[in-house]
């Protein structure tokens, strides 16, 4: 836990990973009553991985795209996270029981800690609106020829979002949050 004798600004994050494909995602449109909307479809099996944090009532993010989700990724994750605070700031980082969120062979860095949610409670954390919002307004209805295009779809769609003004704080404003802060 954190200690209350830190001297240091205490901020608080929500952490969450994104699967983006090659199969692409369908998504309501509107379309002829009575008839269905032709859609793409692809049979391969080809991912990227979207690791982020946000910060509630903030438009503050950080993102991550890797070709795997582990303890390996979760560490690297964390290592480039970390990197990015300052020395006077410690991030309280919510996150999933994720099995790699909570591996021994996990190394914490030290201005962070991480705060599981109880199990089976995704729709406690505001991350999973964004990943609703990321994959409805820019992945849905696409096929991806191999990796390199999904983690160029991934990051283009990431830079989207980030560009809209004020959009990843609607997302993550959730009533209950700032109650915790």
């Amino acid at each position: 836990m954190i200690r209350r004798r830190t001297k240091k600004r205490v901020r608080l994050f929500f952490q969450d990973e994104a699967r983006i494909g090659q199969k692409g995602r369908t998504a309501h449109v509107w379309w002829r009553r009575g008839e269905r909307p032709r859609g793409m479809a692809d049979k391969r099996f080809t991912f990227a991985y979207i690791f982020a944090a946000v910060e509630p009532g903030t438009d503050n993010a950080f993102a991550l795209i890797l070709p795997y989700v582990n303890t390996e990724a979760m560490q690297l994750f964390l290592d480039r996270f970390s990197s990015t605070l300052r020395a006077d700031e410690h991030v309280a980082m919510v996150l999933d029981q994720a099995g790699w969120h909570g591996s021994r062979a996990l190394v914490v860095p030290k201005n962070i800690t991480l705060l599981p949610l109880p199990p089976y409670a995704p729709e406690l954390n505001p991350v999973e609106r964004v990943w609703l919002y990321l994959k409805e307004r820019f992945l849905s209805h696409r096929l991806h020829a191999d990796y390199d295009a999904i983690v160029e779809a991934a990051s283009q769609a990431w830079s989207r979002l980030v560009r809209e003004t004020g959009r990843i704080k609607t997302l993550s404003s959730y009533p209950w949050v700032p109650q915790v802060k």
